[in-house]
């Protein structure tokens, strides 16, 4: 399959399939389609209750659907739990921050390591041979997690004790710790102002250019989703309502009525 330059599109590093979910007789999601490419930002945008977090839900685990597939590097992630899907390179924030808050900041980061930690807890307790070693090594991973999100001068604070918008800056790297190679952002900028955002969406940036981290983000800021996004979806009510480029959404019929009304529609 080519681009519009004629450039052939990459594989598909994520495939979103006739995905429906339902709780009871309420339909969360309805034939949701559409791929993630690799390397790319994927924004998910909708109205409060368009079914965003349960599309995450479903591909990170938490969710089962009762139809369709998401296969992520060719696996179908569907009945994996989500122990299993992290191991397959998949990481993931939440809405809410669900850090260790009496923990300090490295602490939480180191969390972030178990899937990739072989050692048992009696070797990493004994902090001896080869427990000390892979402890070394994944401290160092976790030292250019902090460097790239220039959280240096906080490391060894608790987490109870940051500002808000650095909880959520270190509940990114937690997810970063874990070395995805597929990012789940749900709303990492909600609650922040102006100048915690900008720093947010440049470390996005930052994580997909220079880590060549797929992302797969909701954001309600349709500034910063406009200016950082590859694609962007559009639910509402639980269906895709339209997929494509951020000036291609931006320009659709049916979003400007989802986001604007019906009445700007026709203009």
């Amino acid at each position: 399959m080519a681009g519009d330059n004629g450039v052939p599109m990459p594989a598909a590093q994520m495939q979103i399939d006739s995905v429906g979910l339902s709780f009871g007789g309420v339909r969360a999601l309805s034939g949701i389609s559409f791929n993630v490419y690799p390397g790319t930002i994927q924004a998910i945008i909708g109205p409060n209750g368009a079914g965003k977090t349960s599309l995450l839900n479903c591909i990170s685990g938490l969710y089962k659907p009762q139809q369709g597939q998401i296969r992520f590097e060719g696996r179908n992630l569907i009945g994996l739990a989500p122990h299993e899907i992290a191991r397959l390179g998949v990481a993931r924030s939440f809405q809410n921050i669900e850090l260790f808050r009496h923990m300090t900041v490295v602490e939480n980061l180191m969390l972030g390591r178990h899937v990739h930690m072989r050692g048992g807890v009696i070797s990493g307790g004994l902090y001896w041979g080869a427990g000390k070693r892979e402890e070394i090594v994944h401290r160092e991973f976790v030292e250019q997690v902090i460097d790239l999100l220039e959280i240096q001068d906080i490391r060894k604070k608790t987490v109870g004790s940051l500002s808000y918008g650095l909880q959520k800056r270190v509940e990114l790297g937690r997810a970063l710790a874990m070395d995805p190679r597929l990012l789940l952002l749900d709303e990492p900028m909600a609650g922040m102002n102006s100048e915690e955002k900008e720093d947010m969406a440049r470390f996005i940036l930052d994580i997909s250019e220079e880590q060549r981290t797929t992302i797969v983000l909701i954001e309600h800021d349709m500034g910063v989703v406009m200016d950082i996004s590859d694609n962007v979806a559009v639910l509402e009510f639980g269906q895709l309502i339209a997929y494509g480029t951020p000036d291609e959404v931006k320009a659709h019929p049916d979003v400007i009525a989802a986001y604007l009304g019906h009445q700007h529609a026709a203009h």
